[in-house]
């Protein structure tokens, strides 16, 4: 299990924009499971929505990336490197995510070719699929 402190050593987003909380699994260039504990004070429920907090599927889009890039940026070879949004695929929400929800998010990299890759990912709440979806990523820097 990684923490946090743990996460910012392999991706280089900070907080506020630090999307998950832990990560409980990962193998280089394959697989990551991580989780995001969405809490009441997370700063874009003051607008999205007053007195019915919703996460914004954009948001979750990113937690699952950043899974991703979990995945990707914890190979060396690629230390030091980001990993970029290149496209959002097929990507659907099911249900809504709110503050008390823990969702789990699994990423899985189905294929890449050079710095170019996709990752086929899918976000759950207490079993029930929240989102899912396949990720574009472009490796940099």
């Amino acid at each position: 299990m990684l923490n946090k402190e743990e996460i910012k050593k392999i991706i280089p987003q900070r907080e506020p924009f630090l999307m998950i909380d832990e990560v409980e699994t990962y193998t280089p260039k394959e697989s990551a499971v991580a989780y995001k504990h969405v809490r009441e004070d997370e700063w874009y429920f003051k607008g999205h929505f007053p007195g019915n907090p919703i996460m914004p599927g954009v948001l979750i889009a990113e937690s699952l990336a950043q899974t991703g890039a979990i995945a990707i940026l914890g190979a060396r070879e690629y230390k030091g490197k980001n990993a970029l949004f290149g496209g959002i695929d097929k990507m659907k929400f099911k249900r809504q995510v709110v503050p008390g929800d823990t969702l789990k998010l699994e990423v899985k990299i189905i294929k890449q070719k050079g710095p170019i890759g996709i990752g086929e990912a899918i976000a759950t709440v207490d079993g029930k699929v929240a989102a899912r979806g396949e990720l574009t990523f472009a490796i940099v820097g």
